[in-house]
């Protein structure tokens, strides 16, 4: 007897189609495709090249964060949020630093809310870099992508000479930060942003009006506003299809209220309006960093809030002071106990909007811990979007929707 071949196109998704329908091509791109950007797998139907059905498909990367945090104190969850984001690593740092403070209520100290806001923009700056490299890549301009890596590593150096790492920093603690900036890093920090302003010249001027590169976006994965709101974009693909919000602006948080920035916008509504607003959002960046690099002068020595119930003392305190001694042995050894209640603060982390929902019940562990993450969000509007466009344009918004499965599967 014959022995029965399994349907491989469908051995867990019951509830999903992938019955062949006439002529049309039932194509599997991923979940291992180096232009799927992670462990993305789309089932597309296809009528010719044209798109006539798409299925995304995650959780191939699955690893159960969210139930790690309910599980180990809050401390030691922080480098964990290394791992969602990791092209931005530091902004998963923040989010969730920014929600514990707020149950714990706790007020991290200026110079601290300075050095945050200079590695978070640093951070918004690398993952941008990152983001137009590898889609310049997938569209066929190779040239970007070794300059836009080369501008990158610059900036790594710059967060390595900071913390001592280059892709999961934990660059930040639950009521400040670790470390003062080094001796000469502002010096650093400013030429950075010098030459980054001309370099991002020079990638405009490869790109903006090349015939090639207008050709693959323009007009590719036309997204209204109506749509962008309903579908949860947030981020540069919110504002690429003429939306202005950006939390920054809306709930402003560390020095963001004191910075003078613009949203940059795109009516546009397509791959190329994406592009611009990202280009655009890094001179923005460049310039609040160069608003930065002066409050840092005249600010208290001071970089982790004074809170010994629920953050440990300075190390001259532990070494002097039996009873800080005492409470920094119980923080490490049992993790801090936040109040009952629960919180929620909304990031602009590079991608969209990025928060953690923390429900404490007053144990040394979050009772419930959920991530929103934009890359999840962006990932579900690939089932209408890609429809009526071509194969090689699925390509291209893959790469344009910036996402990264790391937090998707979080």
């Amino acid at each position: 007897m014959q022995r029965q071949q399994p349907n491989i196109l469908k051995p867990h998704f019951e509830n999903v189609n992938f019955q062949r329908d006439g002529n049309n091509m039932i194509l599997n791109l991923g979940p291992q495709h180096p232009s799927a950007h992670g462990q993305l797998r789309l089932v597309l139907e296809l009528d010719g090249e044209k798109v006539v059905k798409s299925t995304p498909m995650v959780g191939y990367l699955h690893r159960g964060m969210e139930k790690m945090a309910e599980n180990i104190p809050y401390n030691k969850f922080l480098p964990t949020t290394d791992r969602m984001d990791y092209i931005a690593a530091a902004s998963n740092n923040y989010a969730f630093a920014a929600s514990v403070e707020s149950l714990i209520g706790v007020e991290v100290p200026r110079r601290a809310k300075v050095i945050r806001t200079m590695i978070l923009e640093i951070n918004r700056l690398n993952s941008h870099l990152f983001w137009l490299a590898t889609h310049a890549l997938d569209v066929g301009a190779m040239s970007v992508f070794l300059y836009c890596f080369r501008e990158r590593e610059f900036a790594l150096d710059l967060i390595e000479s900071y913390c001592g790492a280059r892709l999961t920093h934990s660059a930040m603690r639950i009521g400040g930060v670790p470390l003062d900036l080094p001796i000469g890093w502002l010096t650093s920090l400013e030429k950075y942003c010098d030459h980054l302003s001309t370099e991002i010249d020079n990638l405009e001027g490869l790109l903006n009006e090349n015939r090639i590169w207008k050709m693959r976006l323009e007009g590719v994965g036309v997204m209204s506003a109506e749509e962008a709101i309903s579908s949860g974009c947030t981020g540069p693909s919110l504002r690429g299809s003429g939306v202005e919000y950006d939390i920054r602006k809306e709930e402003p948080y560390e020095l963001y209220d004191e910075l003078e920035f613009d949203i940059p916008v795109s009516q546009r509504g397509d791959a190329y309006g994406r592009y611009q607003v990202y280009m655009k959002e890094m001179r923005e960046s460049i310039k609040i960093l160069k608003q930065l690099i002066p409050k840092y002068a005249g600010t208290s020595t001071i970089i982790m809030a004074e809170s010994p119930k629920y953050i440990s003392a300075p190390k001259e305190q532990i070494m002097t002071q039996n009873y800080s001694l005492m409470q920094h042995f119980v923080l490490v050894t049992q993790g801090m106990r936040p109040p009952i209640g629960e919180s929620y603060v909304p990031t602009e982390s590079p991608k969209g909007e990025l928060g953690f929902y923390i429900n404490s019940q007053g144990e040394a562990h979050p009772y419930r811990l959920k991530v929103r993450g934009p890359s999840f969000w962006h990932t579900s509007i690939f089932e209408n979007l890609f429809v009526g466009e071509y194969l090689a344009d699925v390509i291209t918004l893959i790469g344009n929707f910036n996402i990264v499965l790391g937090e998707v599967d979080r």
